[in-house]
Order: C-alpha cells, then structure tokens, then sequence
C-alpha cells in the first residue's frame, strides 16, 4: 500500500463525481415530490432517504463484490466483501491511480438512485416499511446481477460486446421495467391529482441535471478528454431533449409546460447516459432529441397498459434507456473512445448494435421477471399497499406522522384536494 502512486487528479475528479450523483437522489425526491400531491410529499422525499441508506449499506457488505468479482458471467462471488486496503485490485478494470474507496463510492450513487428511480411508478401507495424490504432485496438480486453483465469485464453482456457507458441499460432501463412491475402489483391509485408544487418539481428536475454532470463524467474513471466529451455531450442532450419534449407537447397539447420542459430535461439526460462517452457532440445533440421526443409519445404508454405507473418512469427512464442503449450501436465513434469500435451509422456494421440490443433487453427481460417475484414477497412479508383510509389521509401522516405545509384548520382535509378525480375501481393490479 505505502508503495503505491495515487493520480490525484483522477481520485479528485472521481470524488467529486460521486458527490455530484448523490445530488442525484434529493434531485429525483424534488421531482416527485413535487408532482404528487400535498399530503404525500415528505412519504415521497422519504422513500428516496431510505434508498439512499440502504443502498449505501447493501452496497458495501455485498453488492459492489456481487457487481466487480470475477465469478461467472451471470454473477460475482464475495471475494471483494469485506476489503481493507486501498490498494485492492478491480479484476479487469484499470482504476489509473485511483484508490478503491473512490470507486467504490462512485459505484454506490449508482446503486443507490437506481432503485429512487422506481418510486415514481408506485407514489402515493407504497407502504413504508414495504419499500425499505424491496430496496434491500432489489439491490442484491436485481441491480447487483444486472450491473455485473455488462459493467464488469467478465459479466456475459460485456463478453458478448455490448457497451453501456453511465449505465443507460443497468440504471434506466432496468428501473423503469422494474416500475411497470411494481405498478402491476400494487395497482392503480384510488384518486389522482395534478401536481401539487411546480416549482418544487422543477427545482428537482435542476438538481437531476447538474448531478448528471457527475453521473457521466465521473465514468471515464479519469480526468481525461473521455470525461470532458461526456460532460459536454449530457449538456448538450439535454438541451436537445427539453426542445425535443416541447416541441412535441406543443403539437400534441398546444402549449410546453413547466412539467414537460423538466421532462424532456430528463429524457435526454437518459438517452445519452449509456452513449455520454462514446459519441460525438453532434450525435448528442441527435440522441437528445430522440430521447425527448420518443419519451413524450410514450408517456401513452401506460394507457394502452391499463398501468397507473403514477409519474411515468416507463415513459422516461425505461423508453430513454432503450433509445440511448441502442443509439450506442448506432453512434459511436472510435475517434471519440478508442475502447469501443464504430457504430452502424459510422461504417462499424451491425454487430455493436447486435451486441446493444441482446443486453438492453434481457436487462428489461430479468428486471421484470425478478422485480414482481421480489414485489410479491415483499407483500406477503410486509403488506405493499397502503389501505384505503392511509391513502386518503396520504403518505405523509399514515407513515410518518408528519406534514409538510401548515394550513389554518384541520391537516386531513388537505390531504384530498378539490381536483382529485374520482376513484378507479382497479382489477387484477391493472387500473380501469
């Protein structure tokens, strides 16, 4: 250990990176928050703390072994649980000078959003401590394994070729196919609203895209041209998306919308997340637009479903993830990233884009097989729906005992507002 040479400018910029995509987690609790209504915003921002805190554990005692050992091409072994010298070796990734406790914390941001992610399909129902159950058991048996296919060198997505820079498959696709699971299990809401807080959504949709600088940046592992070309391309896709979204719900609504202007924000955010590092600033551009536009035609989605997913996770971080991950097999450039060869746009032929589209969708296939299997346990332990009267009175007082405003005269008859539409009798988990 005494005898080896830090890159201080590498452990720096991954430092701060992982800093930044922590952002990431009070970001996306804004976001919902402010989308849900008043007497569920503290059960929303709560949801996303409580990943935060497990995740971080999990991660620790076993899933960072589980996603970077060497094991098979399906899992990894514990034999990174439990290190203690900084010095400790990655199998078939080079840190460049960086000590394994950066990487580590890095790593665990993702972990940790990934399953915050997931809230926005089931808000306003989740049974607290139903949550706290699936965050644990989703960490370890869905993220973990995913992440190991094709962030690890020796997972059978990344033998197989396929590439996934910031985690456009392992983080938004797998979240987003996890939410329609959970949103099948739980069911539809009883009575919906508009947003209650816009400015409190969009300070979240702010918080989201600064993070996102470190969220891609940061997985260059270096302080190099890689990071700089990342950050800028996450600039420039979600700029493309915000126009993309607009323009789009200008046709289809006749006005852009605060909340859709955040929306396509994040849309191209996740489109260009698993291609950041592998495209030129103009394919950027492209893809963010795609993001932004492909997302918005898709929030329909959940209609055709019969699928309350409450915020539309599917339609941004499941849709976006598919445009990125395969925009990666379409874009990507060896100019820009000597470890990754053409895509079909630039003469590469179609195997990258093979290799993409095997990964992203058995990411999709396993994260809704597992997820359900893992939402109906956590049911039967804990019970994942909220009755009927907590939902009434909403999250915040049910679960926590809390408010987060103070209103003249009794706190419940806020918790319903005037504008909720009538109740849906729901059947089956699929809302009518």
């Amino acid at each position: 250990m005494n005898d080896t040479v830090w890159n201080g400018a590498n452990t720096g910029w991954l430092l701060v990176a992982g800093a930044l995509t922590m952002l990431m987690v009070p970001g996306v609790a804004f976001f919902y928050g402010g989308m849900v209504r008043a007497g569920n915003v503290l059960g929303t921002i709560a949801q996303s703390v409580a990943a935060l805190a497990v995740g971080s554990v999990t991660w620790v005692l076993l899933g960072f072994s589980v996603v970077f050992s060497e094991g098979n091409p399906l899992f990894g072994d514990l034999s990174l649980a439990g290190w203690s010298d900084p010095a400790t070796r990655v199998p078939g990734i080079e840190l460049a000078g960086v000590p394994l406790p950066a990487f580590v914390f890095f790593q665990m941001m993702f972990a940790v959003v990934t399953p915050v992610l997931i809230t926005g399909a089931t808000a306003e129902r989740w049974r607290f401590s139903a949550f706290v159950g699936f965050t644990l058991l989703w960490s370890v048996l869905v993220y973990a394994p995913v992440a190991h296919w094709i962030f690890s060198p020796h997972g059978w997505a990344a033998e197989l070729g396929a590439f996934d820079y910031a985690g456009g498959a392992v983080v938004h696709a797998n979240a987003g196919a996890a939410a329609l699971a959970c949103a099948w299990v739980l069911g539809g809401r009883r009575a919906q609203s508009k947003p209650h807080n816009l400015p409190l959504m969009l300070l979240g949709g702010m918080l989201l895209w600064f993070g996102w600088f470190g969220f891609n940046g940061g997985s260059a592992l270096h302080s190099d041209a890689v990071a700089a070309t990342a950050v800028l391309n996450t600039q420039l896709a979600a700029a493309a998306g915000v126009l993309g979204w607009g323009g789009m719900e200008r046709l289809r609504v006749g006005k852009p919308t605060t909340l859709g202007i955040a929306s396509g924000a994040v849309s191209g955010l996740v489109a260009i997340t698993p291609a950041a590092g592998y495209v030129s600033p103009l394919s950027a551009l492209v893809i963010g637009l795609l993001g932004g536009l492909a997302c918005q035609l898709a929030v329909g989605l959940k209609n055709l479903l019969r699928l309350d997913d409450s915020l539309d996770v599917a339609a941004v971080h499941l849709v976006g993830g598919v445009v990125g991950a395969l925009s990666v097999g379409l874009f990507a450039s060896h100019a820009v990233n000597p470890a990754i060869g053409d895509g079909l746009f630039l003469g590469g032929g179609y195997g990258l884009l093979g290799a993409q589209s095997a990964a992203t969708f058995a990411v999709i296939a396993w994260s809704l097989l597992a997820t359900f299997v893992i939402c109906r346990f956590t049911d039967r332990l804990f019970g994942n729906r909220l009755t009927a009267r907590d939902e009434t009175i909403g999250l915040d007082l049910s679960q926590h005992g809390e408010t987060a405003y103070v209103f003249d005269g009794p706190t419940a008859r806020h918790a319903v507002p005037a504008d909720a539409e009538p109740a849906r009798t729901t059947t089956g988990g699929i809302t009518r």
